[in-house]
């Protein structure tokens, strides 16, 4: 609930944040909207706190595994958010110019075109910062009819309805006093009937597949701490949990699934190889592991060896038949930016050294079956996502590592993301994690199955394949672009000189 009301009142103090300098015209009816800078400061402090509580797990991840002072990984958060609040100053700056006082665009321009505005920066965040982190629509991935609105519009969709009603209930705080009960209470009773689909239980999808999803629960451990004896029990122990868990299955798993994890599985490993390909051969399943690939390592000095965050797929006959290279990789996690200033945040990729992105999103093909594979922090990039689905993907397989978030609420964050995913393109989604949420979630977003945290387990996962594609799937950010235009065009409409003043 908190979702249709917390940026009303970010709108209500941008357009309502100064006294009229005539005081004939004083009094709460005639408040005037803020001057852009003031709108800017507004915005940009609302951004700060913003992303502060809704990110605040950077702290500890830096802190832990980044080899950074807890003075050094809290002024990484700080500059984080000082950052990415630039996009909520945008929004209070250009909310501001829209509400000037001049014919060309009203006030109640202003609030009608705030939602447009708020979407078009979630897609500059997305495809400008590369960090579209819990966007607005994400909070009703719980919320089915709603969320669906995601498979014609994406999540921008659902960020726009939940923008549409906190301007609803920020004009009735703008409107003159006479309107505001009314429009506040048809205001509240729009979001308690669009909240009210949470409470409607989803219905259970018709599942013919199965697949094995283990969920290792090995922990970020310095590489000094991986002796050979560790690795090779480690490696037996999770060989044997994928052989036990489908012993008393009716139902023999097509799939076995190995999430990315902290461990040294280096697909050019003998060891690693052998037993990989050993457990397709005895469980006659193809086997779809996270592991660490490389390029160019058996060339000439000349060639520089390439190493990816991939995901390697076996062929039941213990052939290794193909691979995924993850495309969108993580600052500070699996590449390190402007390297020359930030040398001191290198100690988050000293286990793995530096990736190179992957090149290709085209299915992996498992038997009849094409999978869509992803890794980890690729799941927060909806376009990105949609592209396997457009290649012909019938099952979305989300392969991660949430051990490096801790406790935090960043794994349950994530996990919301990724089963936007599943909305907007109608597809089964296997998430297969380290820690944990492992799941399998239907094309509605819900988690039909699941195994508790932290527990070295698996999860025998049903699902389907589909074939149909989305309006989403598509055509994409099509709405986003849209209210992007728009955006732009309110913008140099409003800084057009225009004659006269603005009517209340």
């Amino acid at each position: 609930m908190p979702s249709w009301i917390a940026l009303s009142l970010l709108l209500v103090a941008v357009l309502r944040a100064r006294v009229p300098d005539t005081l004939q015209l004083r009094g709460e009816e005639q408040l005037l909207p803020a001057r852009p800078w003031q709108g800017f400061v507004l915005g940009y402090l609302c951004g700060i706190l913003w992303y502060g509580g809704n990110c605040y797990w950077i702290y500890s991840t830096m802190k832990q595994y980044g080899g950074v002072s807890a003075p050094g990984a809290l002024g990484l958060l700080f500059l984080f958010c000082l950052y990415l609040a630039l996009y909520h100053g945008a929004f209070g700056l250009i909310v501001s110019l829209l509400a000037k006082q001049s014919l060309s665009l009203s006030l109640r321009t202003a609030l009608v075109l705030s939602p447009f505005v708020w979407v078009a920066l979630e897609l500059a965040r997305t495809r400008i910062s590369g960090f579209p982190w819990d966007l607005l629509g994400i909070t009703q991935v719980d919320n089915i009819p709603l969320a669906k609105i995601a498979t014609f519009t994406g999540v921008y969709g659902v960020s726009l309805e939940i923008m549409i009603v906190n301007t609803a209930i920020a004009a009735a705080f703008v409107v003159r006093r006479s309107r505001r009960k009314p429009l506040l209470l048809a205001s509240l009773m729009a979001a308690c009937l669009l909240q009210s689909g949470r409470w409607f239980p989803a219905p259970r999808l018709v599942t013919d597949h199965t697949a094995l999803l283990v969920q290792e629960n090995i922990p970020v451990l310095d590489s000094t701490d991986w002796t050979r004896q560790y690795f090779d029990v480690t490696l037996a122990d999770l060989t044997q949990i994928s052989l036990n868990a489908q012993s008393g299955e009716q139902q023999h798993p097509e799939l076995i699934v190995w999430p990315e994890s902290p461990a040294p599985f280096y697909a050019g490993d003998p060891l690693f190889r052998t037993t990989l390909s050993q457990l397709a051969i005895n469980t006659h399943a193809w086997v779809l592991a996270g592991n660490i690939g490389t390029q160019n390592a058996s060339m000439s000095p000349q060639h520089t060896t390439e190493v990816f965050n991939s995901a390697a797929l076996i062929t039941p006959s213990g052939d290794w038949d193909g691979r995924y290279d993850k495309m969108h990789l993580v600052p500070f996690g699996e590449y390190l930016p402007f390297k020359r200033w930030l040398s001191f945040a290198g100690g988050l990729t000293r286990e793995v050294g530096d990736f190179s992105r992957g090149v290709s999103r085209a299915p992996l093909e498992v038997g009849d079956q094409k999978l869509g594979i992803f890794i980890c922090y690729e799941s927060i990039f909806p376009d990105e996502i949609r592209q396997s689905v457009k290649q012909g993907a019938q099952v979305f397989v989300n392969i991660s590592n949430d051990g490096w978030y801790g406790d935090s609420g960043a794994y349950a964050q994530h996990l919301k993301q990724a089963r936007m995913r599943a909305i907007e393109n109608a597809r089964w989604l296997l998430r297969d994690t380290n820690t944990g949420v492992t799941a399998a979630i239907d094309p509605n977003g819900k988690a039909a199955q699941s195994v508790p945290r932290k527990v070295r387990t698996a999860l025998v996962a049903s699902y389907a394949l589909e074939s149909g594609t989305t309006f989403y799937t598509r055509h994409g950010d099509w709405l986003a672009y849209a209210c992007a235009i728009i955006s732009i065009g309110a913008i140099v409409a409003s800084l057009t000189p225009g004659k006269g003043r603005r009517t209340a």
